[in-house]
């Protein structure tokens, strides 16, 4: 039986009079994500109808989700907001601080030792606040929920980019910062601008060596990291009925790739059959009562480029296997052209590590598929060339396959299977090299691939595939290799050929597992203890933020000017630094140390106005910050692309930068700097970008009349005395003006 099985009922028992009351409000049949969204409004049924891209609306989110690095500041942030309980259904996965090493057994048992002071600060607020408790091996967050929590026609917001995975499922999905987390957990509404929409037609029908995976590097390639920017990607079609859930769950997941706020299937009978799969035959009944409403209405169907923003065609009876990168998800490539690229661009032709596995490729269909390439090399008597990692998503899946027999074939081939968690998608990877500089490929099955993302090497080229292509690759230890046409000389010499994989998309035998790793929260948590020591280095309450002075800010010194792409990662690198994610001043000593400055083409060196010299960016924001000075951190294009980690707005606001002015923002990272009372502010002319020079006192005027639609103006002082002002746009509303005079969203909830 599934959690929280009366929310459900009750979601589907009022979802057709709000569906109704939607169409007369719109004046027209609805695509499936409107009718999700006018199902979840915060004020009931809909009155009006909401324009897509502009309109801000509050909704009420299902549930809410959280992963163990970015839980622990968003609940440090909720036990300031004085509730006694969660308001929704809510729950914490330990899935990112288990370092992918040795081999599943060991890396988890140093993991529970060396984090044992954040896992017990984890289970213990989780016990008192009602929240459910995923322990430390229980599986990735993405697909925990995909098989216990996610249900079609749901609303649900996770504290981490890749939580449209439920997408699979039919659900809207959204990855948000801690703060959105607190509001929905406190009982508040949550803002979203109404998404546009992007229509996904697939016809056909995968077959030989494409899969799910493929759609989504072809889609990437087709509409860029930020293409999706704004928009919920809706996928439908005879295509999309033919995929699996697990499959339509990789689609989503990577989704977050091209920006979009989400990406979602309609219901159809292969989310019936995974819901019965995973025990949750009750929500796969209560969904075929009110299946009309789980899907967009015919009419939408029957003439998509009426209703849809923007509309992309793909038959799959012609996908062909695609391979992303290097360093950006969206260059794609499919893979009849693959090895001509590598040449021509020189990359690093011999093949070092396959990764499989990770959020997006870790469900039972993709380690059948991949094991049905590693049996091969066994039997063609085919030697790996390359390391080969497996990374199952959850228990549960780790506990099926490795009774199906599926972990012993990846052992024969030389595989070695890690722990149930992130691992070498998020950075946490001891990665074995004799050398971490040196030029180098590795191709996974992972969802990103920016510089330094896996194994903090900035000269690692990082490729993404479907599993079976990645098990293919690293079987032949050569990325100009094409398994489609190629041959393969075995150990004896013989030519062999690898035959099309072949998967299941659910265990014959049915799921199994002896212990799922879930720990149930107490009934009454008024007396539970939250573990936090005050000498602690991994964990630290908060104090709130100063509120707005209530005049224009002047005497901003530029702290950096980034050039090209300047991820979240970039702002607050993972890896190493996860351990800090519960001690913001403590990991505040990463901001922005991957950002290239602009004005030397270097990491992590800025000029200090105090006297001249030169420093770490984190060093001479604290010099700055000593002598109550404010700064200002210039971006360019798609600013804090990347994952949804609010440290990326909560360090600079914490270390004294007031101001972050860019010539776009992605979308979650826009929003997190709003919520902790920092100006987003973008180039009204994206020109002006380069009048800003490197040793600037600047202003930000027009504050006291600060309002929506109201650009305000931004004054370079420049050291020659010489002047320039320009106009900088925003997009906040009246209640976003409140969060930054208040000095942080959080600050609102407390006085409420």
């Amino acid at each position: 039986m599934a959690f929280d099985i009366e929310m459900i009922k009750g979601l589907y028992a009022q979802m057709p009079a709000r569906i109704a009351a939607a169409r007369t409000a719109v004046g027209r049949p609805l695509t499936l994500s409107e009718k999700i969204l006018y199902s979840h409004l915060f004020d009931g049924k809909a009155k009006e109808a909401f324009e897509r891209g502009k309109t801000y609306v509050d909704f009420a989110p299902d549930r809410v989700a959280m992963q163990d690095a970015t839980a622990q500041m968003a609940l440090l942030q909720f036990m300031s907001a004085g509730k006694a309980k969660v308001a929704v259904p809510s729950t914490v996965h330990c899935d990112h601080l288990i370092q992918a090493k040795v081999g599943a057994d060991t890396d988890l048992e140093v993991a529970k030792n060396t984090n044992k002071e954040v896992y017990d600060f984890l289970a213990s607020v989780s016990n008192k606040y009602g929240i459910g408790f995923w322990k430390p091996g229980a599986g990735i967050i993405h697909q925990v929920v995909l098989e216990n929590y996610a249900f079609p026609g749901g609303m649900m917001i996770g504290t981490d980019s890749h939580t449209p995975n439920a997408g699979g499922l039919g659900m809207i999905a959204i990855g948000v910062g801690g703060a959105d987390a607190v509001d929905v957990m406190a009982g508040m509404a949550w803002e979203l601008k109404f998404p546009k929409l992007i229509g996904v037609h697939l016809t056909g029908k995968l077959s030989g060596w494409a899969s799910a995976k493929d759609v989504i590097l072809k889609v990437a390639g087709i509409l860029t990291v930020k293409g999706g920017t704004g928009a919920i990607v809706e996928y439908f079609g005879e295509g999309a009925n033919n995929l699996s859930c697990t499959g339509k769950g990789t689609i989503c997941n990577m989704g977050a790739e091209i920006g979009a706020t989400t990406s979602v299937f309609g219901y159809d009978p292969k989310m019936a059959a995974y819901l019965a799969g995973t025990d949750r035959a009750d929500v796969a009944a209560l969904a075929d009562a009110v299946a009309e409403h789980l899907r967009a209405d015919d009419e939408v169907l029957a003439d998509p480029s009426a209703y849809y923003d923007q509309l992309i065609e793909i038959n799959l009876d012609e996908l062909e296997p695609h391979i992303n990168g290097p360093f950006t998800p969206d260059l794609a490539w499919p893979l009849s052209k693959f090895a001509a690229a590598v040449k021509e661009n020189k990359w690093p032709a011999k093949l070092e590590v396959g990764l499989i596995g990770s959020c997006t490729n870790s469900s039972y269909e993709d380690i059948t598929r991949a094991a049905s390439i590693a049996g091969q090399a066994v039997s063609k008597n085919l030697k790996a060339k390359a390391e080969y990692t497996i990374t199952p998503g959850s228990e549960m899946v780790r506990y099926t396959t490795d009774r199906d027999g599926l972990l012993a074939t990846f052992d024969q081939m030389g595989g070695v299977v890690m722990a149930n968690a992130c691992g070498p998608c998020i950075g946490q990877w001891s990665r074995h090299t004799d050398d971490p500089t040196r030029a180098n490929s590795i191709i996974t099955s992972f969802n990103r691939n920016f510089a330094k993302r896996q194994d903090g090497n900035p000269n690692t080229h990082a490729f993404v595939a479907s599993p079976e292509i990645v098990t293919a690759f690293a079987i032949a230890g050569d990325l100009t290799f094409n398994p489609i046409t190629d041959t393969l000389t075995n150990e004896a010499g013989v030519q062999v050929k690898l035959d099309e994989p072949q998967g299941l998309e659910l265990p014959i035998l049915g799921f199994a597992v002896e212990d799922a790793g879930y720990q149930a929260p107490a009934v009454d948590g008024s007396t539970v203890q939250v573990l936090v020591s005050e000498t602690s280095d991994r964990l630290q309450l908060l104090e709130p933020f100063k509120a707005w002075e209530g005049t224009d800010i002047k005497g901003l010194k530029l702290l950096i000017k980034a050039k090209g792409k300047c991820t979240t990662d970039h702002i607050s690198m993972a890896g190493p630094w996860l351990k800090f994610r519960g001690h913001l001043d403590n990991i505040s000593n990463n901001l922005l140390i991957g950002a290239i400055n602009a004005y030397n083409d270097k990491p992590n060196t800025v000029k200090k106005q105090l006297d001249g010299s030169y420093g770490e960016v984190p060093a001479v924001q604290r010099a700055y910050k000593a002598v109550g000075l404010g700064s200002i951190v210039v971006g360019d294009e798609n600013y804090g692309e990347g994952s949804s980690r609010e440290h990326a707005a909560m360090e600079p606001r914490h270390l004294g930068v007031r101001a972050i002015l860019v010539k776009s923002f992605a979308r979650i990272h826009e929003t997190n700097l709003k919520k902790q009372g920092m100006l987003a502010l973008t180039f009204a002319n994206v020109a002006d970008y380069d009048l800003v020079r490197e040793d600037d006192n600047i202003d930000i005027v027009g504050l006291d009349t600060f309002a929506p639609g109201k650009p305000l103006s931004v004054v370079l002082n420049h050291a020659d005395g010489s002047i320039d002002t320009i106009t900088v746009n925003h997009t906040y509303n009246d209640g976003q003006i409140g969060w930054f005079k208040s000095g942080s969203a959080l600050n609102l909830i407390g006085k409420a």
